[in-house]
């Protein structure tokens, strides 16, 4: 990535105040991102589960999700999420989503490498995240790192989402 392009993206902590931010981030890169994937009625159906401000609050205030936004030319342009899965320094990849127009910039990257970052300082050594099978997304986390560890099917009210668990171990 150019130093130019490097030096107008900055990636910061997001906080309550901080949902609607993520929910018009959410509106531009949900639909794109599923929509050669699974059908029109599950991607409105997952993302009106997923995606309110009180799932957010819920997630942020009950769940132990952290997110962090980015922002280039100080637009926000995407957002990640992670939470930890046990004491054992285990932690998950809970979201992460570009918008299209900032795809192929390396801010996926920086993103996941702010979440590595946040883990470690949190005492963790393991990072998972869940990707449809058919999600072209594979490539781009087998890219940075990360490796088929299973396969995992979840029900999502009456639709199912067909995943790997992939898993990258973090250097300290």
């Amino acid at each position: 990535m150019p130093a130019s392009s490097a030096a107008s993206t900055h990636i910061r902590p997001a906080t309550a105040a901080d949902i609607p931010t993520i929910l018009a981030l959410a509106e531009a890169t949900w639909e794109p991102t599923y929509r050669f994937i699974i059908s029109r009625e599950q991607i409105e159906y997952m993302y009106r589960v997923i995606y309110t401000d009180a799932s957010l609050q819920r997630q942020m205030h009950e769940q132990g999700h952290q997110f962090l936004l980015a922002y280039t030319e100080d637009q926000p342009t995407g957002y990640a999420s992670f939470s930890a899965l046990d004491e054992a320094g285990l932690f998950k990849l809970q979201k992460i989503y570009v918008l299209h127009s900032h795809q192929g910039r390396g801010l996926g990257q920086q993103l996941v490498e702010a979440v590595e970052a946040a883990v470690r300082a949190a005492g963790g050594h393991t990072l998972d995240l869940n990707v449809n099978r058919h999600n072209p997304a594979l490539a781009f986390y087998e890219h940075l790192g990360f490796q088929r560890h299973r396969e995992e099917d979840i029900a999502i009210g009456p639709y199912w989402m067909n995943d790997y668990v992939m898993r990258k171990e973090l250097r300290a």
